[in-house]
């Protein structure tokens, strides 16, 4: 990916992907929450960002639609998490979201990729509850608790939740084989993309209920310092776990 050009048809390019994801992430820290793109250098970058990912992402609707009227930056919200990114709002006064780095990629999601993401969602509120109650079990007097890879003193807001062992991909593949989904997938299995839909999630409650029950059954969880301690954990196979993190 990052060895890709990328040329936009307002005349901007880079030589690399990854220029391009720094020259948009760059572009949605120097705004606010709620602000709209006012400099028009951005703004226009912004149209032909999104002219191509229109003619990449051909698996749901136009973000263009009858046209652009703004830019703006608002949060994603979801179950434990909330990041931000870019909006449009176009002229009729609809609003939807749009992803800039698969823009920048050209290229939409595997449906092995939305699965994953299904699978995540379907779980999300179980992480956070079990996020939650592990804090009230664990925190001192100060909010914290002790991350399990390093003993450092760590906040609700400086933690995250690792699959130990199995690995959260071991898992979804595991779900996959289960039912028989190796190669293909039901084609309406997974939701389609839709207007201010910022995830993926399967169509039949009683699938992500099924994979619920797979994950509560299977997944040792613990709790490790987010950014710092991510790479750690990921050269451990099997790795001990100190404090066990339960799901509810």
């Amino acid at each position: 990916m990052a060895k890709k050009p990328v040329h936009l048809t307002n005349g901007s390019a880079w030589s690399t992907q990854t220029e391009a994801l720094t020259h948009f992430r760059s572009m949605l820290h120097r705004y606010a929450d709620g602000a709209y793109v006012e400099d028009r250098a951005d703004h226009d970058d912004l149209v032909a960002l999104l002219e191509r990912y229109d003619g990449a992402i051909s698996n749901g609707p136009s973000k263009i639609g009858p046209g652009i009227d703004s830019f703006f930056r608002r949060r994603n919200l979801g179950e434990g998490y909330s990041t931000p990114g870019f909006w449009v709002r176009r002229v009729d006064g609809t609003e939807t979201d749009f992803s800039f780095p698969a823009a920048v990629r050209g290229e939409p999601k595997t449906r092995q990729q939305e699965f994953y993401d299904a699978c995540r969602n379907a779980v999300a509120a179980d992480l956070v509850a079990a996020k939650r109650a592990h804090f009230q079990r664990y925190a001192d007097a100060n909010g914290l608790v002790p991350c399990d890879l390093t003993e450092e003193l760590i906040s609700f807001e400086e933690a995250h939740i690792d699959h130990a062992y199995p690995t959260f991909g071991q898992l979804v593949v595991s779900f996959r084989a289960a039912n028989g989904w190796q190669q293909e997938m039901p084609p309406a299995l997974l939701t389609t993309p839709s207007d201010a839909q910022t995830t993926t999630m399967f169509v039949a409650p009683e699938v992500a209920e099924r994979f619920r029950s797979l994950h509560h059954g299977a997944a040792t969880l613990r709790v490790i310092a987010r950014r710092r301690n991510l790479s750690m954990a990921a050269g451990q196979r099997r790795p001990r776990v100190r404090r066990p993190v339960l799901l509810i």
